[in-house]
């Protein structure tokens, strides 16, 4: 409750030094503006949302993003995908690209495609800029009842977002985030068409919205969760998508649709859980997809949740034994073998755990998680050196990553260098939210003259930037 309150004092921040900004007007919502609100959201939601950013978890949702973006076309924006740990059953996209999933929801998506069929429909939203053209028709908005409805969007307490917006409206203002049912239609008939282009079945949106419809009937105390009172209408939308189905079943333009390997789905899924949920409930889960005739994908990859816990447990034999059982139906799936030396990692086998990273490294340079686990690798074993360099290219694939600034501090102080290491300190508090503190270090490492010239300029940029957002000009 403490932090949710400090996030919603930290949004009325924001919100008021917007207000000063914007006048109360007419206020159609330009790309660039429309930018500019999502840079203050995401530093706003850094400090309030815990958000999942391990490199493997954000690398599989930011790598499915892009798969439906490649069927969009060219954007306005640089999209970016989140994961937030909540039990709630929400998503939003918010402006400028912007799309968080919360894994309460993730907990419910059973594969890849129905998870793909609600990040198509939130991509769906962005392109057609809904939330800019909801601005646009109100005769009194300001980007300060957009932010803070936003924030009761995302903290996703019922009744919050609507309690945030009577308090806008008291100052004059007014922001209806709910959509429309033509927004959900445009949103819909987009993402259909994505997923087709991407011969992906588009009766996972149907099946999706089943469970949306599911959970709205039988919501606890009548608390409808946050995504269903931002996204109505789960009953009509799915009498919408059948009937779609159904038009391009008769006329036979349907096309084929591939069989979707869940693998990455699912392991995904499992890691998501383990942030997020009751470990006895995940084995419960686990034990009886193992002991029961479902489907194959489903049953083997419960082997993957049950290795996460048995780690979690220190267990690490039994880990390895049900990876070993993973690895035997899925020979070709190099990231088990990440999985595998992460689990000899802990379990103290360092030089074994080191042959396996090496090679995944080698096969796969794109490969986050493997490049984070090496360099973490490396530098336990002192080669600090070498640790720098796979930490750098690790920067130029996942720049936001907090923890990706500490360990370059950590390396920087070890050498001395305490001039760098203030200087990854103020990356990693920025990151983590905690503006004011990456300030403090920022504005001292513009002005270290020990640190080379690009990195003073650089800490001078995002100083400024900070400076510029928490003025709203």
């Amino acid at each position: 409750m403490l932090r949710k309150k400090t996030f919603l004092r930290c949004v009325a921040l924001v919100s008021l030094l917007v207000w000063f900004l914007l006048p109360l007007q007419v206020w159609a919502l330009s790309i660039g503006e429309e930018r500019k609100i999502g840079e203050q959201l995401l530093y706003t939601m850094r400090k309030g949302l815990p958000l999942l950013d391990e490199p493997d978890i954000s690398q599989y949702i930011n790598s499915l993003g892009q798969e439906v973006l490649a069927k969009v076309g060219p954007q306005y924006f640089s999209y970016r995908f989140y994961v937030v740990k909540s039990d709630q059953f929400n998503a939003f996209a918010a402006p400028a690209g912007l799309v968080f999933f919360y894994s309460g929801l993730i907990e419910q998506v059973q594969n890849e495609d129905e998870l793909l069929s609600v990040l198509a429909h939130e991509i769906g939203h962005v392109v057609s800029r809904h939330i800019a053209q909801r601005m646009e028709k109100n005769s009194v908005v300001g980007a300060a009842s957009l932010l803070m409805a936003i924030a009761g969007i995302a903290i996703g307490v019922p009744g919050l977002s609507s309690g945030i917006m009577m308090g806008s409206l008291a100052a004059g203002q007014a922001a209806n985030l709910q959509y429309s049912r033509e927004d959900e239609e445009q949103a819909d008939r987009l993402s259909y068409g994505w997923m087709c282009k991407m011969q992906r079945n588009p009766e996972a949106m149907a099946n999706m919205l089943r469970t949306m419809r599911r959970i709205t009937r039988y919501s606890i105390g009548g608390e409808v969760p946050q995504y269903l009172l931002s996204h109505p209408n789960p009953e009509a939308r799915l009498g919408y998508i059948q009937s779609m189905i159904e038009s391009d079943r008769q006329k036979e333009t349907t096309g084929e649709f591939q069989q979707t390997d869940n693998f990455a789905f699912l392991r995904f899924k499992y890691r998501v859980l383990m942030h997020s949920i009751d470990h006895e409930k995940i084995k419960v889960y686990c034990v009886t997809l193992l002991n029961t005739n479902s489907d194959p994908e489903q049953k083997v990859m419960a082997n993957y949740g049950m290795a996460l816990l048995a780690a979690d447990e220190r267990d690490f034999e039994g880990a390895l034994r049900y990876l070993g059982t993973l690895q035997a139906k899925y020979p070709d799936r190099k990231i088990l073998n990440v999985d595998r030396a992460v689990i000899l990692l802990e379990a103290g086998r360092q030089d074994q755990a080191h042959a396996l990273l090496e090679q995944a490294v080698r096969e796969d340079a794109d490969d986050m998680y493997g490049l984070y686990q090496l360099a973490k690798l490396e530098s336990m074993r002192g080669h600090s050196g070498r640790a720098e360099q796979l930490l750098q290219r690790f920067k130029a694939l996942m720049p936001e990553y907090p923890p990706l600034y500490f360990e370059l501090g950590r390396i920087a102080a070890s050498q001395g260098r305490q001039g760098m290491a203030g200087f990854y300190l103020s990356k990693y508090n920025l990151y983590r939210g905690r503006v004011k503190l990456a300030e403090r270090y920022l504005k001292r490492a513009a002005k270290d003259t020990s640190i080379a010239e690009k990195y003073r300029n650089e800490a001078q940029v995002l100083f400024d930037k900070l400076k510029e957002l928490e003025k709203g000009n």
